[in-house]
């Protein structure tokens, strides 16, 4: 939360639109029409029936799915989902097997599909219709459940076992698939298949070299973690985000405290009870004060070849990087993230040159160009802020020792500026047939101060909303924007702060555009409110699908204590792959599970009896081949 005295989103919101105005400005006419559409024209309208007469309803060809908590991937009629790649399956022919018990080791895990399916990409390995068949799978691993990965849920395995399995889960994995005869996909046995994990070689690049003296601990530079957005670059690389990277550190030394950087990167004594610190000194704070500085980053990988050591892109800024959706301007790489904390702000890198020159003269284009911090305004327009070392308040006078620091220091840096606080900025997504940009905002309270508000047009914001901006110059490399909220997350049954005509669905954090134009929104509902209160009617996580015109329908639901953190389609736009994270986690609806009963919330999706519940990437198709959604 930004302790800074900076605008927040709530404050900005409410300043330019009363509520009624916010409900017709949930217009979306996603990527058909632009911010000048009339908002009273066209509402976000929920539907239910298959596609008929009208053009309103001519987009979208299945019968949305009810909300619901049966502990299943529930799919429209029509639609089948097949688990192509769950947690523990070996990413090589002859590699460990799956333990069902939880008994599998460390090194087992480094060879193995990762844990808590983030973030996915597919990356088509040929031109033309084989582009739609085969092609690399890129799966980002968020995090560990101990309560699921070990036998014992951690409580017994000597420490540094469980540390070393924690971190194998953890990080990314690269697999080529293909579409067999049959219609189904599956995983090759192929030498580009591979694990990134949080052991593994990496390296920095940008203004924050690997040799910076904020980087030095006396030990290699090891591994990505907490990898949760991602972004795919015009020259065919995939960048993984690397968010809540302080949940992993901690120390035992009462005498520790932390500096203000640390405590502005949530840094503490405690962590988030993981503990690692007790058996790896990696990560206790009071021995190694800088490794946290080596996590935070964008991190760029070849899914072609990503035995390669992956680069953490420095230029990018060091921060919970939620997403790193990339487009051009005149040709220069123009990378969008946002910062996923309550009041974390939305960031924009800009290239200094043509990426084609760059890469034609050996070096990274995200390496290359400057860093910049939005402050919306309460006319609807806003200003992109540069992050740059000599200007404004960022100087040598006042703190800032070079461009370096500011980078490190990037949340303070976005402090000084008065940028404004957002409610959980999660996956930016640029529409297809515009230049708006779309961004996520899951939920919280916007990270202001008591009585300015929650971030949100509402009065309290446990749903969230979908922000859309767009730029002066329409492609992304100039200062000013354009701004609107165009989807609001609700339950409509509760009633009280809750605006008619808001989407049935909460804490939307992926957003995905096919082809088409249709926005398919991903939703995260934390476990300790799915199913309670005031999300009661809303159901388990889910998929939708806001049509062109409008039309917003439930496509997919997730199973018991689950988040869909990923829905992305192959060119042909006839497979959608979608990633499910911790099935059978800990819930107030449920229950948790334990190491006698690990199916106490979940058992999907193997149905095992002697099992346990396993994130995992599902391949969802049309039983007649047809286009994802369509009519």
């Amino acid at each position: 939360m930004s302790p800074h005295p900076s605008p927040s989103f709530t404050d900005v919101v409410a300043a330019r639109m009363s509520r009624r105005n916010v409900l017709l400005s949930g217009a979306l006419a996603v990527a058909a029409a632009g911010l000048s559409a009339s908002p009273a024209s066209a509402r976000v309208r929920t539907g239910t029936g298959p596609g008929g007469a009208g053009p309103d309803t001519a987009e979208l060809g299945f019968t949305a799915v009810p909300a619901g908590d049966a502990d299943a991937v529930t799919l429209p009629a029509g639609y089948t989902a097949q688990t192509l790649a769950p947690w523990g399956q070996p990413i090589r022919a002859g590699g460990p097997a799956w333990r069902k018990d939880g008994s599998g080791s460390a090194a087992d895990q480094a060879l193995q599909i990762g844990s808590h399916h983030s973030g996915t990409h597919f990356f088509p390995l040929h031109r033309g219709p084989e582009g739609s068949r085969r092609g690399m799978l890129v799966i980002n691993h968020e995090s560990a459940d101990p309560a699921l990965l070990h036998h014992d849920a951690g409580t017994g395995a000597p420490a540094g076992d469980r540390v070393a399995k924690e971190l194998a889960a953890q990080g990314v994995s690269v697999l080529e698939v293909e579409l067999t005869g049959r219609g189904s996909w599956r995983v090759l046995d192929s030498r580009r298949n591979a694990r990134i994990t949080g052991t593994s070689p990496v390296t920095f690049s940008g203004p924050v070299g690997a040799d910076h003296p904020a980087l030095r601990t006396g030990r290699p530079a090891a591994g990505t973690l907490s990898n949760s957005g991602y972004g795919v670059t015009p020259w065919g690389t995939y960048l993984a985000c690397e968010e809540n990277t302080n949940a992993w550190f901690g120390t035992a030394d009462p005498s520790w405290q932390p500096t203000r950087t640390q405590r502005r990167y949530g840094l503490s004594a405690n962590g988030h009870g993981k503990r690692w610190h007790e058996a790896d000194p990696r990560f206790d704070l009071a021995v190694n004060g800088n490794e946290p500085h080596r996590y935070g980053w964008v991190v760029e990988i070849d899914p072609f070849a990503a035995h390669r050591t992956p680069v953490k892109r420095t230029a990018l800024g060091r921060f919970n990087h939620s997403s790193a959706a990339v487009t051009e301007s005149g040709g220069r790489a123009v990378v969008y993230g946002g910062d996923d904390q309550d009041g974390g702000y939305l960031y924009k890198f800009v290239g200094d040159g043509p990426w084609k020159a760059h890469r034609s003269r050996g070096r990274s284009p995200l390496d290359h160009g400057t860093l910049h911090v939005a402050r919306f305004g309460e006319d609807g327009t806003g200003r992109w802020l540069p992050l740059s070392h000599g200007q404004g308040p960022l100087t040598t006078a006042l703190g800032w020792r070079d461009q370096a620091d500011v980078l490190l220091r990037a949340r303070e840096a976005a402090d000084a500026l008065g940028a404004t606080s957002l409610d959980r900025p999660q996956q930016i997504t640029v529409g297809p047939n515009s230049r708006d940009v779309y961004c996520a905002l899951a939920n919280g309270t916007g990270g202001h101060h008591p009585g300015q508000g929650s971030g949100s047009p509402r009065d309290t914001n446990p749903y969230g909303h979908v922000v859309r901006w767009r730029e002066e110059d329409g492609a992304g490399a100039h200062d000013g924007f354009s701004w609107d909220v165009v989807v609001l997350g609700g339950d409509q049954a509760q009633g009280e702060g809750v605006l008619p005509g808001a989407g049935t669905f909460g804490s939307p954090k992926g957003l995905t555009f096919d082809a088409a134009g249709r926005l398919w929104i991903q939703t995260g509902i934390s476990n300790h409110a799915v199913s309670q209160a005031d999300h009661k009617d809303l159901g388990n996580n889910a998929v939708l699908v806001v049509a062109p015109r409008g039309e917003v329908r439930r496509f997919l639901t997730a199973p018991r204590g689950a988040e869909v953190t990923a829905a992305v389609l192959t060119p042909d736009m006839r497979t959608m792959f979608v990633s499910i994270q911790h099935p059978g986690e800990r819930t107030a609806a449920w229950g948790e599970p334990t190491p006698e009963n690990p199916r106490a919330v979940s058992d999907w999706p193997d149905r095992d009896p002697a099992g346990r519940p396993r994130s995992a990437t599902v391949v969802v198709r049309r039983t007649d081949g047809g286009v994802i959604g369509a009519r």
